[in-house]
């Protein structure tokens, strides 16, 4: 089983923290959150990360977003998904009313293991998923190794 290891952001769960008491104190007013408070919050979107036979792969939820919202990047075996959501405006009369959906940067990084290469990555998005795979190396890849069958030696003793 191959691990990966998130790079530490020490802020994050406080961002988290702020996010969700904003949404609670401003889904408890009557008024709407000022859209630009909403945009500055920041949001992590869901990973499941795992292995085929032949690649590690990295599949994240981007629900409302386009390729051009957010970028894929590698460097020093670290594979970084970063982009935005914005906030849309629905309603020019009414505004919003309640605001539950997270928006604003997101950025999620992971440290790739010694047996995976970023030469042949391919990433697919659809239905709002992204699907980052990363081939394994050759030489780590399980082989199968050939038994022979080593005939016994059928020479008797002379003079037994």
């Amino acid at each position: 089983m191959i691990m990966l290891i998130k790079k530490y952001d020490p802020f994050r769960d406080l961002r988290s923290l702020q996010d969700e008491v904003n949404r609670l104190f401003y889904g408890a007013l009557p008024r709407t959150a000022p859209e630009e408070e909403v945009q500055r919050g920041t949001w992590s979107p869901n990973v499941d990360i795992f292995e085929t036979k032949d690649n590690l792969v990295i599949e994240a939820e981007l629900p409302g977003l386009k390729p051009e919202d957010f970028e894929i990047s590698v460097e020093n075996s670290v594979v970084t998904i970063s982009g935005e959501r914005k906030l849309e405006k629905k309603s020019e009369e009414g505004g919003h009313r309640r605001i539950e959906r997270s928006y604003g940067s997101f950025s999620r990084s992971f440290t790739l293991p010694q047996s995976v290469s970023t030469e042949g990555a391919v990433a697919d998005f659809s239905n709002g998923i992204l699907s980052l795979s990363l081939p394994k190396r050759e030489e780590v890849k399980a082989r199968k190794i050939e038994v022979r069958i080593k005939e016994a030696s059928t020479a008797k003793a002379v003079g037994a």
